[in-house]
């Protein structure tokens, strides 16, 4: 039974941790342009796409002509 008391206690301690947490990150305005990092990502992968297709190209080009 005493672990079963420790168990609850420690869960709400964690509870209140995370909503501790969440606030703090949301006075601080964390939260703010969440979605602008995801486009960051998809932005920078797709300048690699689009610079290494002319290297390659150029790198054909070259054995071709030998």
């Amino acid at each position: 039974m005493e672990l079963t008391w420790i168990a609850i206690v420690a869960s709400l301690a964690m509870g209140l941790g995370t909503v501790c947490v969440f606030i703090y990150a949301v006075k601080k305005d964390l939260f703010h342009n969440i979605e602008d990092v995801k486009y960051q990502v998809f932005w920078s992968d797709l300048e690699d796409l689009v610079d290494s297709p002319k290297e390659n190209h150029h790198a054909t080009r070259d054995r071709g002509s030998r």
